[in-house]
């Protein structure tokens, strides 16, 4: 049997026992999970392009740390956990693109330092997800916040919102857009700016609510 029928063979299994032989070395379950889910990685990659043209990071070495945040998401996921495995390893994408990205502006920003003396102010995209960012390497999710109210909020959140309002919502604080959104998740557009606008009635009333207690 060749390694194309082989990864034919686990096409019907789940994505936590893939991961799981994954864990155990399967070459063939991490082929078949790279290629269900390698779109994660272009759309982050798309949705960067202009930051990374910028800031003049090397494409192959983007590409790389994307792949790099795809393996780390795999080997640390923990399906009991509030999110799924989409969103996920979104997530773990994401943050080893940034680092890289922060990366490039630091080595541009000393450039311009040494070359011209003057003082070079960079982007700096502060949201939800990077103030909640935490000290493990493996584990994006982890609720490591030193802002109090931020940890408060998301509290409130995972009280108010659905299951699947809540992976929305880790996306939106990502600074995903709603078509961004759609297409990590495979729904529609309009399913998403629906789940939206609920996720923003929710998180409004009860912050109002909070603030009037």
């Amino acid at each position: 049997m060749n390694d194309l029928e082989e990864i034919e063979g686990l096409k019907d299994t789940n994505d936590n026992e893939l991961i799981m032989l994954y864990r155990d070395n399967d070459e063939n379950a991490k082929n078949l999970l790279f290629y269900k889910y390698k779109y994660i990685i272009d759309i982050i990659i798309t949705k960067n392009i202009r930051v990374l043209k910028n800031n003049n990071v090397d494409m192959q070495e983007a590409y790389s740390e994307c792949n790099v945040g795809f393996s780390d998401g795999l080997k640390s996921y923990d399906e009991t956990k509030d999110a799924s495995l989409v969103t996920f390893v979104t997530l773990c994408v994401k943050r080893k693109l940034a680092n890289l990205i922060k990366k490039y502006k630091r080595e541009k920003h000393k450039v311009m330092q040494e070359s011209y003396s003057l003082d070079y102010v960079y982007d700096n995209e502060n949201n939800l997800l990077d103030t909640l960012k935490d000290n493990y390497v493996h584990d994006p999710l982890s609720d490591m916040a030193d802002d109090e109210r931020v940890k408060e909020i998301i509290t409130l959140a995972k009280k108010t919102l659905t299951k699947r309002e809540f992976e929305v919502f880790h996306l939106m604080t990502s600074g995903f857009d709603y078509k961004e959104i759609a297409a990590l998740l495979k729904k529609t557009t309009k399913q998403i700016d629906n789940t939206m606008q609920r996720i923003k009635i929710k998180m409004k009333k009860i912050l109002e609510e909070k603030e009037n207690f």
